[in-house]
């Protein structure tokens, strides 16, 4: 798969680096969308305090989602600190990569079903990206919503995208990891 990253005025040119070196070295992070949870959104009514209302994660994504934790190990990264959407299926994903400890951020929450937050939530998403300490690997598992408005990548079930927090404190995209 060719890996590429955002040049200047958004024009997509080859990353210059591998994005497993790229994500061991401070300054970036893994966007991850969450592991395989077959169909669209959640049925009306869902509540994030009940698994049992919300799309979960398939056996087939169970899989994945371990499949994604090995990938991290077999490129050097057995720790990593690890953030979460509030969403069963994105938690569930983030405690079976087992890189660490998941600390749930409603910020990386999916907004599908209310587009009008979106904004708004990407514009304190930024500034709470900004003040991590991204000197150690950091892991967000979030939505497919997150992850395009960051990165203008559309992943798939699972799918890595691999960012960099630049000394401007624009996010630059290193590359792309599929996991299917």
């Amino acid at each position: 798969m060719l890996t590429l990253t955002m040049g200047a005025g958004g024009r997509a040119v080859p990353a210059q680096s591998d994005p497993w070196v790229a994500l061991r070295r401070p300054g970036h992070f893994a966007l991850i969308r969450h592991a395989l949870a077959p169909g669209n959104n959640d049925p009306p009514g869902f509540r994030l305090d009940d698994c049992a209302t919300q799309r979960n994660l398939s056996t087939e994504g169970r899989t994945q989602a371990v499949r994604i934790g090995n990938l991290f190990r077999a490129n050097g990264i057995a720790s990593a600190h690890v953030h979460s959407s509030q969403w069963c299926r994105c938690l569930e994903t983030a405690n079976l990569i087992r890189l660490g400890e998941v600390q749930p951020q409603p910020l990386l929450n999916s907004f599908v079903q209310d587009p009008a937050r979106g904004a708004t939530q990407i514009e304190a998403l930024r500034p709470w990206i900004d003040q991590i300490d991204l000197a150690t690997p950091t892991v967000f598992v979030t939505h497919q919503v997150v992850v395009t408005a960051l990165s203008e990548i559309f992943p798939g079930s699972g799918e890595i995208v691999v960012m960099q927090r630049t000394a401007d404190g624009r996010l630059a995209v290193q590359g792309r990891l599929s996991t299917a």
